[in-house]
C-alpha cells in the first residue's frame, strides 16, 4: 500500500471522467475548496466534514534546545501552531480492514 498514492490530478482526472466538468474548472474549485481551508485554519477556525473528518490547528510548546538533525546545531524553537487532521467515524469504519498495516507509517 506505500506505493500507491492519488495525487490533486488523479483526483481532478477521476471527477472528469464522473461529470464531464471540465479539467479547468475541477482544478479551480478543488484549489477553492484547499484554499477555504487553510483560510479557515490561519484563523484559528476548525473545519469538520461530517463522515469524512475535522483539520483543527493544535498548539505546539517550544523547547529551549532543540538540534538540527543534519548539522547538528543547537536550536531554540518558540510555540507554534500545527495542522492537524482527525479522521471522522465513518472515514476510520471505511478504512478499518485494509490490511494488516504493512507498508503503512
Amino acid at each position: 500500500m506505500a506505493d500507491k498514492k492519488r495525487t490533486k490530478a488523479d483526483i481532478v482526472d477521476s471527477i472528469y471522467e464522473k461529470t464531464g466538468i471540465s479539467p479547468k474548472e475541477i482544478r479551480a474549485i478543488i484549489e477553492m475548496f484547499i484554499s477555504e481551508i487553510k483560510n479557515a485554519l490561519k484563523s484559528g477556525v476548525a473545519v469538520e466534514l461530517r463522515g469524512f473528518g475535522s483539520f483543527v490547528v493544535k498548539a505546539r510548546k517550544g523547547r529551549q534546545k532543540a538540534r538540527n538533525p543534519k548539522t547538528g546545531e543547537f536550536l531554540e524553537i518558540r510555540p507554534h501552531g500545527i495542522a492537524s487532521f482527525r479522521a471522522g467515524r465513518e472515514l476510520k469504519r471505511d478504512v478499518w480492514d485494509l490490511g494488516d498495516g504493512e507498508g503503512r507509517r
